[in-house]
């Protein structure tokens, strides 16, 4: 993600903050003035943001002064003129307990805010970094812009105010949030890393004036929607501005891609990553010694193989063992002439593409936006993001917020760097509800009956799909090495290999199973369910260069000429889609397809959806009462997959 989140305390946290975080992450001189701290590392005050800001008397853009940080983000939540209100009262003749009280914004609390860093993607970055005084300034507008919506979102569907016995009254805040951002120009290994920090404030106003906490809960869970609308809207900028556009890059095999800008070489990025490799060599070593790990009793602590979520866990303790110390900082006109020199001698990219890197970006959106259309198929769109969203949440389960995420990465996609239309991603996320989710909440609070906590699942069943082999324990052996695959013995180690030199087993990753699922949805609904939207759900030539090939479902088989296929006419249709997929390519790069590769996929696809049109006919055979999911018996014909249509659900809204 490009958003992350932490909180923010009063206290040790918050000092820690007003050291360090507000100077551009280097080291505060003591007794020192913010703004001149500010002048010596070079970088720019800190500017108030939010909606909420004309209530407490402070302006949009407005410079952020230490006083008023301390006030309302040290001091438990006051406000941030409190030392000038406490004085006027003070001098009214208010008792020093009324005054205090005068300057607080409702009851103390001890998490006063959270931090918010945003950061563009690598390419953006580059070229922010070593392109000419225009770019780095439509580059920084464009992200400044950004911000600003993300902010707007989250003040109108994210924030909301807790009240009442055990907060069970929630209600937006409708004067808007306060929020403070401070610039940042590079990353802790030195190299260029363009980022805000929007220290947001929990405090927020009532409609009866009273003032609340924010609930920072809410804001977490929805950090993956605002990455993804952030990724999207910082992209669309820059990419109109400068004549880009963006293309997926695979950054670990079997994840989901990135997008980033077409044209800039991927050494570039490479360039930037010292702080990765680090973390990926720290990560190798910890992934070994997990699977090889014994109890007292000598049998293995944990499976043999490393999962995701344990594979997750990993990498963060390897980027706080492998986190170094923080740097002086420096000007930023300094500080890009280091990089640019830097880049010349060690990226191994010619001088000429670092020179050209924006002309070089804007040949390839060029190739690019010559093949794709800026169309988006909301219909296809709904298909995908629910089948993704169903795969890698855990038992199949959602809320809006996965499918909205899902959604914008989607839009990001197809429309590669262009501007879509305002709410298009609202759109994607109510088709998808609508068409190919079952709605099976049974909310016991009042927060459950809230739209956003719904919870749901999809109208196909996970024994439809490929599963995923839980692998065995075996007893730990040190001349074996760990197995390739979890349902295989352990392979002896090859002559003279240490422990760590063979390759850990892991367990395939989600992304993959919900590309496959994906394919699978799209083609029972393309065969067997013509009447939604009056068509079938075939993929359009734009819509087509628009994905890359792994979303791209082979032609489905006809069965009444199984049996009068001709030897060697398989190969033939396998490089047939093999040209098509060249033509239709567009990337820069050509796809790395090869026949084999797309015997693979092909019999993959043939053998889910077998095993799902198997599973479909079993259900469909079987009486109302045995259905899955407690629904209304007129609801049960809708809630088949061979005719999907509107699910009223048990909200008039869903």
């Amino acid at each position: 993600m490009t958003v992350d989140i932490k909180i923010i305390r009063a206290g040790q946290m918050y000092r820690y903050y007003l050291r360090e975080t507000v100077v551009g992450d280097g080291r505060r001189p003591a007794r020192t003035p913010l703004r001149e701290a500010q002048e010596q590392a070079g970088v720019p005050a800190g500017r108030w943001m939010g909606r909420g800001l004309a209530v407490l008397g402070l302006a949009p853009g407005e410079e952020v002064t230490e006083a008023q940080l301390r006030n309302l983000f040290g001091e438990r939540g006051r406000h941030p003129y409190a030392d000038r209100i406490e004085a006027d009262r003070l001098a009214k003749g208010d008792s020093p307990k009324k005054a205090f009280k005068a300057g607080a914004l409702g009851r103390q609390v001890t998490v006063t805010g959270v931090d918010f860093t945003f950061r563009p993607q690598p390419t953006i970055y580059l070229l922010w970094a070593l392109g000419d005084e225009e770019t780095r300034r439509v580059i920084e507008a464009a992200h400044e812009r950004a911000i600003e919506r993300v902010l707007e979102w989250i003040e109108d569907e994210v924030a909301v105010i807790r009240y009442g016995k055990d907060g069970i009254y929630r209600v937006r805040p409708p004067g808007g949030l306060v929020a403070a951002r401070f610039r940042h120009y590079e990353a802790r290994s030195g190299r260029p890393l363009l980022h805000d920090h929007l220290l947001l404030s929990v405090k927020g106003q009532r409609l009866d004036g009273k003032w609340g906490s924010i609930h920072t809960l809410a804001l977490h869970e929805n950090t993956v929607a605002a990455s993804a609308l952030y990724n999207e809207l910082v992209a669309a900028e820059v990419c109109e501005a400068l004549g880009l556009a963006t293309e997926p890059r695979t950054v670990t095999p079997g994840r989901r891609p990135v997008m980033e800008i077409a044209g800039v070489p991927h050494e570039l990025i490479r360039w930037t990553a010292r702080r990765s490799d680090q973390i990926a060599a720290c990560l190798e070593d910890l992934e070994h010694e997990y699977v090889t790990a014994v109890d007292d009793d000598g049998e293995l602590k944990f499976l043999p193989v490393v999962s995701e979520r344990a594979r997750a866990k990993l990498n963060q303790m390897a980027a706080r063992k492998t986190r170094p110390p923080k740097q002086k900082t420096r000007p930023l006109a300094q500080l890009r002439a280091w990089w640019k020199t830097s880049a010349i001698l060690t990226s191994g990219v010619a001088v000429d593409v670092i020179n050209s890197l924006l002309e070089y970006a804007r040949a390839a959106a060029a190739a690019i936006r010559a093949r794709v259309a800026a169309v988006v198929d909301v219909a296809l769109a709904a298909v995908d993001v629910t089948a993704t969203v169903f795969v890698m949440n855990d038992g199949g389960r959602f809320h809006r917020r996965h499918l909205l995420a899902e959604a914008r990465r989607h839009l990001a996609l197809v429309l590669r760097g262009r501007r879509r239309d305002p709410g298009l991603d609202d759109q994607i996320v109510a088709a998808a509800i609508s068409t190919h989710c079952l709605d099976i909440s049974e909310p016991k609070t009042v927060r459950g009956l809230e739209s956003g906590y719904r919870l749901y699942t999809a109208r196909w069943a996970l024994s439809d799909l490929p599963a995923r082999r839980r692998p065995p324990t075996p007893a730990p052996d040190p001349d074996r090495q760990p197995p390739a695959d979890p349902g295989e013995p352990a392979a002896p180690r090859a002559p003279g290999q240490d422990a760590g030199e063979w390759e850990i087993p892991r367990l395939p990753l989600q992304y993959e199973r919900a590309v496959l699922v994906g394919a699978v949805v799209r083609e029972r609904l393309r065969t067997t369910a013509t009447a939604v939207r009056g068509r079938a759900y075939d993929v359009v030539a734009h819509q087509q260069a628009a994905m890359p090939e792994q979303l791209l479902a082979p032609e489905p088989a006809d069965p009444e000429h199984d049996d009068q296929q001709e030897p060697g006419r398989r190969e033939a249709m396998d490089l047939k889609a093999l040209r098509a997929l060249r033509e239709s390519r567009t990337d820069v790069e050509a796809l790395d397809l090869t026949a084999e590769r797309l015997r693979y996929l092909q019999e993959a696809f043939t053998e889910a959806a077998d095993r799902a049109h198997a599973t479909m006919n079993r259900y469909a055979r079987c009486d109302d009462a045995e259905m899955p999911h407690p629904v209304r018996e007129d609801d049960q014909q809708a809630h088949r997959p061979q005719q999907p249509g509107p699910h009223r659900g048990r909200d008039a809204g869903h």
